[in-house]
This record gives C-alpha cells, structure tokens and sequence, in this order.
C-alpha cells in the first residue's frame, strides 16, 4: 500500500520556519517526480515546489522562490521542505505528491502530473 505521510506543520509567526516531511512508503522516490502542492481555505490547490529525479533539479512557484527550499533523502525515501522567511500567505494545507513511476525525467509542477497524494500537513502562519 502507498503512502505518503507529511509532518512538520504547524503555527508559527511571520518571519519565522518550519520544516515539513514527507516519509514515502509501498514506493520508493527513484526515477519519480516530487513534489509540493499547499491549498488555502477557499482557494484552489497550488504548486509550491518539485525536484525532479534525473540530476536532482529543483524548481519553486515564485511566491516562494528564495524562502523555500526542497531537499530528497533517497535512503530515508523522505522528501522535506524548509520553509523560511513565512508570510501569512503562507498559511495553507501543504500536501507531498508522488509521480508515476518511469517519471523521473520530468519536470511535473502540474497536480495532474502526480499520481500518489498525502493527507496535507497544515501550516499557519500568525501576523
């Protein structure tokens, strides 16, 4: 059985960080698109990040450029994100996403693009 199990939300001021995970199992993240989607209250889900596969590329929505960085520990079959320099619209409910497998060349900031989805992490972000 697949799953993917977020972790490290939660409430913290602006300025400030977290750092989310997301542990994989029944698959492992070899030659597959990763990612990070976030979907606020009222609004529709979005892209926030993704490394692909093939040399380890990584590339953010421009929102978080610059505050946000996506790291891969292949061993652990764990995927993180370190979130600095949070803003209010920061908040949201972050969710780990999973391509197919086979998918490791692509560069997949489409949520159509990713098969497997975790159960989100929310993250809140006080002024």
């Amino acid at each position: 059985q697949v799953q993917l199990v977020e972790s490290g939300g939660g409430l913290v001021q602006a300025g400030g960080s977290l750092r989310l995970s997301c542990a994989a199992s029944g698959l492992s993240l070899l030659n597959r698109a990763m990612g990070w989607f976030r979907q606020a209250l009222g609004k529709e889900r979005e892209f926030v990040a993704t490394i692909r596969w093939i040399g380890g590329s990584t590339y953010y929505a421009d929102s978080v450029k610059g505050r946000f960085t996506l790291s891969r520990d292949n061993a652990k079959n764990t995927l993180y994100l370190q979130m600095n320099s949070l803003k209010p619209e920061d908040t949201a409910v972050y969710y780990c996403a999973a391509s197919r497998g086979g998918a490791g060349g692509v560069i997949a900031t489409s949520a159509a693009q990713y098969t497997y989805w975790g159960q989100g992490t929310q993250v809140t972000v006080s002024s």
